[in-house]
């Protein structure tokens, strides 16, 4: 229930989403990490639909659809969709209480308002954002190491995976993701060297190579790999522990001369980037609308980190992070294309879009969308016909016919 500018009347109009199943080809393990699914699947989806009172429509993908309706859509009600600052740090607030509104939830409705307010204007959400590029660099980010033949299940076919990704796909750079619990044997410091060794003889060295290791070295480990991946000219090191200790990172930058990059995944949003910067801890600084919130707060970091002289290199690919690196010169480099894997076909599009958001041309760059909002190309027609109803979805975290005073009550009593 939103409203245009204050120069239109105010009229009713509604945040919902639809439930509907789609293909899956890729599963997670024990621990989330995705893989190629030994068979295809079919899992649910939700679409969140902010639509105004003349019948412009935003669209954004993932989100609790009971959340929406009885947590996001009260936030909305009698907003100006253009007030988007506004709105997002009311459903900031609302997570002190309502735990389960996380970074994603933030995100997807961000996200769903800035593909309105587009719509509204006619414009792609880069040109409102304001550009400096029209296309970006894409880097092939791999998924995490596994046990499939043919896959990434040792150094040499990730080494024959990357020179497939350079040389015949055209990428500008590689990121390997290592092995991951549960594999057997992870995770192992010396075996993800081994990977990052074969990629890069298999590219050469002109190629930027990046590692995203596991998340939980201890120091010592984390040292001994940044030191090997040096000597491998490698161009950045990722999340090799856990976040929550600054400190831990602050040292481990202070002895290597390979970029560390970080915060991916801590807490905190902006003020959490901004006391990494302050206290010296990265090198590179990493954000995304997953990892923040939404496009609104992405834009809020891209801008601290550039005024720092500080690149703020962007977590994962998609459409709200495609359009916040047409607007940056200083902060974001590469665009993360993937997660990709040799028996996954990206370029596939899934089946609720006839087109997938970030075609690569010959040279590894992608374009900026132009069409109007996020640049959508939805269809409408497969998720209209995989319809799950309302009594088949099964809600965890909130009861049916409670307003959002009542869940916040409830969750305060409880």
């Amino acid at each position: 229930m939103i409203r245009r500018p204050p120069r239109s009347t105010p009229k009713p109009s509604s945040a919902a989403s639809d439930v509907y199943k789609r293909q899956s080809y890729v599963e997670s393990d024990d621990e989330g990490h995705g893989h190629p699914a030994k068979n295809p699947r079919k899992v649910s989806q939700c679409m969140v639909i902010i639509e105004t009172d003349e019948g412009h429509k935003g669209y954004s993908f993932g989100a609790n659809p009971q959340i929406v309706e009885k947590v996001i859509s009260p936030i909305l009600l009698g907003e100006n969709p253009f007030f988007r600052e506004k709105i997002w740090e009311k459903m900031m607030h609302m997570q002190r209480i309502v735990t389960q509104i996380d970074e994603r939830i933030l995100s997807t409705i961000d996200l769903a308002l800035w593909d309105l307010v587009g719509i509204i204007m006619g414009q792609p959400v880069n040109n409102i954002l304001g550009l400096y590029r029209d296309k970006v660099p894409a880097y092939a980010s791999t998924m995490c190491g596994d046990t499939i033949k043919g896959g990434l299940s040792t150094p040499e076919e990730y080494g024959n995976f990357a020179e497939w990704c350079v040389k015949e796909r055209g990428y500008r750079a590689v990121k390997l993701h290592g092995w991951m619990p549960p594999i057997e044997g992870a995770p192992d410091p010396k075996k993800d060297i081994m990977a990052c060794a074969a990629v890069r003889e298999a590219v050469g060295e002109d190629i930027p190579l990046m590692l995203d290791s596991y998340h939980f070295y201890s120091r010592m480990e984390a040292l001994w790999i940044g030191r090997e991946l040096e000597k491998l000219n490698f161009y950045w090191f990722e999340e090799p522990m856990d976040e929550s200790s600054m400190s831990s990172y602050k040292w481990l930058s202070d002895q290597l001369d390979i970029p560390v990059i970080g915060p991916e995944t801590m807490t905190g949003k902006i003020s959490t980037r901004a006391e990494w910067i302050k206290n010296d801890v990265v090198d590179i600084l990493r954000g995304g609308v997953g990892d923040l919130g939404g496009l609104t707060p992405l834009m809020k970091v891209a801008h601290l980190a550039e005024s720092y002289n500080m690149a703020m290199e962007v977590h994962g690919g998609k459409e709200g992070n495609l359009h916040a690196l047409g607007s940056m010169r200083l902060p974001g480099e590469f665009y993360e294309r993937g997660l990709l894997h040799p028996h996954v076909d990206y370029e596939k599009p899934p089946d609720y879009l006839n087109e997938i958001m970030d075609p690569m041309d010959d040279e590894g760059f992608i374009h900026m969308p132009t069409g109007n909002g996020l640049g959508w190309k939805i269809n409408h027609d497969y998720i209209n016909d995989n319809l799950i109803n309302d009594d088949a979805v099964s809600y965890t975290h909130l009861r049916a016919h409670e307003t959002v005073l009542d869940l916040v009550c409830r969750l305060l009593l409880e």
